[in-house]
């Protein structure tokens, strides 16, 4: 299998020199390019969405350990990378929930619908938590770097905005599309500012990608809505 490690050992340094200090790798072009076709999977509701996501999870987790890992791009995004890792255990979470329900009527793998008050209440303040412990945590790790302070609370919600709207989506919260839309306000002028560029433009289209993705599953969960009111003993995908 010697070919087969050069072969993986090739395109893992396959890189495109922009200028003589930035190089962007094919991995980080072909890690959101499976990241985009895992979102697409989960507009149509299919389980399918979860393994191909699981792939770019892996391929971006080497692009954003930067100088850590000897890449030349420049700093690590910790942030970043670890999601990547939280991303693979959350997904194999997820897929293992849509699966059971490959078999409902009409294929869906979820029935879309919000998430209750309370389930809300506790994620969020979750959340805020995570965000506060996450900046301490993630500045005493990257306190080598020459980064501003902001980069780190950037960083922190982008990690724990990611992992949130993945449980949601897992959980076919509609809100799911929300979370991917803040987590994309502050993760587009991050990448942009560390010339993440390939991952920058990807983001931005996904941004554009989720306003429409939130309109079809809030339409999905509308119609479920007016269904289970209609047949009340009606039992849904959840």
């Amino acid at each position: 299998m010697h070919w087969l490690d050069s072969l993986l050992t090739a395109f893992y340094d396959a890189k495109w020199q922009v200028t003589d200090t930035q190089a962007i790798y094919y991995r980080e072009i072909v890690g959101n390019a499976f990241g985009l076709g895992s979102a697409l999977f989960g507009l149509r509701r299919s389980a399918w969405a979860w393994p191909v996501g699981i792939v770019g999870n892996v391929l971006l987790l080497t692009v954003f350990l930067g100088q850590a890992v000897g890449n030349d791009q420049g700093t690590p995004l910790y942030g970043q990378a670890s999601r990547q890792v939280f991303f693979i255990a959350t997904s194999v979470y997820g897929w293992w929930r849509w699966r059971r329900n490959r078999h409902a009527p009409g294929g869906a793998a979820v029935v879309p619908h919000w998430a209750s008050p309370r389930q809300r209440a506790v994620v969020v303040a979750l959340a805020l938590s995570a965000v506060v412990l996450c900046f301490f945590v993630f500045r005493a790790v990257g306190a080598g770097f020459p980064v501003p302070w902001w980069y780190y609370l950037a960083d922190s919600w982008i990690f724990v905005g990611s992992i949130l709207a993945t449980y949601a989506m897992a959980r076919g919260w509609v809100e799911f599309w929300l979370c991917w839309i803040a987590v994309d306000l502050v993760g587009v002028p991050e990448l942009l500012h560390f010339r993440y560029y390939p991952s920058a433009v990807l983001y931005a289209v996904y941004a554009g990608f989720v306003i429409w993705g939130f309109v079809v599953w809030l339409r999905v969960s509308r119609t479920a809505q007016a269904q289970r009111i209609d047949s009340p003993a009606m039992e849904t995908v959840a």
